[in-house]
């Protein structure tokens, strides 16, 4: 029986089948759009809330609601919580016995169950969807929904089938109307994906929520650092122990192995992965969650439903394969308000394997056609096609799944397999090239000038909030960073961006190329040193760059805008330029040798000198100084709960004792003093140099 959708009931439901007092942001106005029955599509963040969005209408509707599920944990979790409310559920996954999923459909005919949670590959088992059909569905539940779309980050057989399923289960009343809405939930779909979910879903006219992907208490920086030298970088960020609990994402199952024990033996860690059994996975996540095990190294098959508030820290050891799951990842973070960071550590090396990766998840199109070639409209056994084919093992197995996947093939649930259409050489192709231009994606957000969070918030079609830059990444607070370390501009690195803005000036914008050919700077800086003094101008607001393309020959070409802000344009020779440049990684985090970042970079100008000041022996009046900052500094540590570093770097304390600034002018020119950190503790900083003055 259906409840009337107004707000009394639902908060009424919320408080007392839930415990909860009110509603987060946004889940009220959905779960009234589906307790009055509308099909729709909601995208909101890990952690935001989604599952009461399809829960609670699912009460107020009355019934049983099928949820379906391709994650046995998050399913798992799902079920034991509303179970642990006293609700009626039941689940069916390849992780059961048959007689537990036979007792589930027993109690589903009989109408004893409140929600039966289900495995998209559960509708192929024959006479599985005739039996859910016999009864009225409250409505249906798509979680993960993500998983359907052909340009989703994980791509599944059995969910690109579920819209054939679809109107069978939805039921319909004696006027032919649809009973059973569809509820589709992800916490990632860019705007592609989400158009892809409507169609595939067949969904009536749907309410799309696309909320909150902006995470207020995440800090992101993202920090190039070789192979290599990670896992010394990880080991020193983690030794403090505020820095934990955490999640490490690693790029393979022996970078996640290796990782785990080398962190061990200094702090409880544990490796996770695929190739673990089922028991171990299962023991690793108890752990975690009860607060046992303080790091887990995983690769992307741990988190999924993991609801874990207080993790202070994620790590990607390496670059993710798209900005959809990189942005689930970090999600993890934070989840209890307070504040955390996240760190992406990437360099060219990254490249090569996500180029390996390319190459075994989208193999060539001649393996595919191999097989192709040996299907018949007859069935025959899986098994009995590898060796005519003259595939290994593994590539044989990736080749017949992305064939079913593009409709050459069909494969039962019995395992046996026979030819399907003709299209799918070109929606391969199309697939083949997308997922490579997602982590083109990846790529250019990790050389991106603009904020971190804004440039994801974007990303996910969240246009409504995305100009408000967050003040917490590196890119916004570069004071602010813990790993990435910034210089002080020299003066010839200066003087070209004096000569930068010139050039700018007269103009809307320019490509990046070609103001970089017009200064005449091709082989007097390198590209990469190019970028850094583009990077710096963004930061301190004097220009913004914005990705455009334009087609020429057939082909399409990206290019960089770059263009003056209204600061830029109040820029004048005489103007001094406080400007930062990434430069390498913080001391103390870095190996003992040469910072790799640093030891790869040419000189920034021809005749150029380096600006920063040289330590010297400090006079009486200079170490009173330098005392004073060093007791303020140790104190304000304390207070802020990070180490003395990050308020003011021992080479930079020298500096200011040595030359006693009198104003903020004359602080910014200190190597180390940049304008977010002058802003917080300048006027004390100032003070301490000349208290007895």
């Amino acid at each position: 029986m259906t409840v009337a959708a107004n707000s009394s009931t639902l908060t009424e439901l919320l408080h007392s089948v839930f415990g909860f007092a009110q509603f987060r942001a946004n889940q009220e106005e959905v779960c009234r759009a589906a307790v009055e029955g509308r099909d729709l599509l909601l995208v909101m963040p890990t952690g935001a809330g989604k599952s009461l969005c399809y829960q609670l209408p699912a009460i107020a509707r009355g019934g049983t609601a099928l949820v379906i599920s391709p994650l046995i944990a998050l399913m798992e979790d799902q079920a034991a919580k509303l179970s642990a409310l006293g609700l009626r559920v039941a689940r069916i996954h390849s992780g059961l016995d048959r007689g537990q999923a036979r007792q589930a459909c027993v109690e589903y005919l009989r109408g004893d169950l409140q929600f039966l949670f289900i495995a998209p590959e559960r509708l192929r088992v024959p006479g599985f969807p005739e039996m859910l059909a016999k009864k009225n569905l409250a409505l249906i539940a798509i979680d993960e929904a993500h998983c359907i779309s052909q340009w989703g980050h994980d791509f599944r057989p059995d969910y690109r089938m579920l819209g054939q399923h679809l109107p069978r289960l939805r039921g319909s009343d004696a006027q032919g109307e649809t009973i059973a809405p569809v509820l589709a939930l992800t916490a990632t779909a860019t705007p592609a994906v989400q158009e892809d979910i409507v169609t595939q879903l067949g969904m009536v006219r749907p309410a799309k929520f696309i909320h909150g992907f902006r995470r207020e208490n995440l800090g992101i920086e993202v920090v190039e650092i070789p192979i290599p030298h990670r896992a010394q970088t990880i080991c020193s960020l983690l030794a403090n122990a505020k820095r934990r609990p955490a999640i490490i994402y690693a790029t393979s199952r022996k970078q996640s192995e290796q990782l785990a024990e080398e962190l061990s033996s200094k702090m409880r860690a544990a490796a996770y992965h695929a190739g673990l059994d089922a028991e171990t996975r299962e023991r690793v996540q108890r752990a975690f969650l009860a607060g046992e095990l303080e790091v887990v190294v995983a690769t992307i098959a741990f988190g999924m439903g993991i609801d874990k508030p207080d993790i202070r820290t994620v790590i990607h050891a390496g670059l993710p394969g798209t900005l959809e799951g990189y942005y689930q990842e970090i999600g993890r973070a934070g989840r209890d308000g307070a504040s955390s960071r996240t760190y992406l550590m990437h360099s060219y090396a990254d490249q090569r394997t996500h180029d390996f990766f390319l190459s075994r998840d989208y193999p060539p199109v001649e393996q595919l056609s191999a097989i192709y070639g040996i299907l018949k409209d007859e069935p025959q056994p899986v098994e009995e096609l590898r060796a005519p084919s003259a595939l290994g093992e593994e590539e044989f197995a990736k080749a017949l799944e992305k064939l079913e996947i593009h409709g050459g093939a069909r494969v039962d649930f019995g395992g046996n397999a026979t030819r399907g259409g003709t299209g799918w050489k070109k929606t391969y192709a199309v697939q083949a090239q997308h997922r490579a231009a997602q982590f083109e994606k990846v790529l250019r957000f990790t050389a991106a000038s603009e904020c971190r969070m804004t440039a994801l918030v974007r990303h996910f079609g969240d246009e409504g909030d995305s100009d408000r830059p967050c003040g917490r990444c590196d890119v916004c607070d570069p004071a602010g960073a813990l790993l990435k370390q910034f210089r002080r501009a020299t003066h010839a690195e200066r003087e070209i961006v004096q000569r930068m803005i010139e050039e700018l000036r007269p103009v809307e914008y320019k490509a990046s190329g070609t103001l970089q050919r017009n200064l005449d700077l091709v082989g007097r800086i390198s590209r990469d040193e190019y970028e850094a003094l583009l990077d710096a101008m963004v930061r301190a607001g004097l220009i913004a760059q914005e990705e455009a393309e334009y087609e020429k020959d057939g082909e399409v070409r990206r290019f960089r805008k770059v263009r003056l802000t209204a600061l830029g344009l109040e820029v004048r020779p005489t103007t001094p330029l406080a400007l930062l440049i990434a430069d390498g990684v913080v001391e103390e985090f870095s190996v003992r040798t040469v910072s790799p970042a640093r030891a790869k970079k040419a000189k920034p100008a021809s005749g150029a000198r380096d600006a920063r000041p040289v330590p010297v022996k400090l006079n009486a009046e200079q170490e009173v100084v330098a005392a004073r900052l060093k007791e303020w500094r140790g104190a304000e540590a304390k207070r802020l709960g990070v180490p003395a570093y990050v308020v003011l770097h021992d080479r930079t304390l020298t500096a200011v004792a040595l030359s006693r600034p009198a104003n903020a002018r004359q602080l910014l020119e200190i190597n180390g003093m940049g304008p977010a950190k002058v802003e917080k503790f300048g006027r004390v900083i100032l003070g301490l140099c000349h208290a007895g003055d």
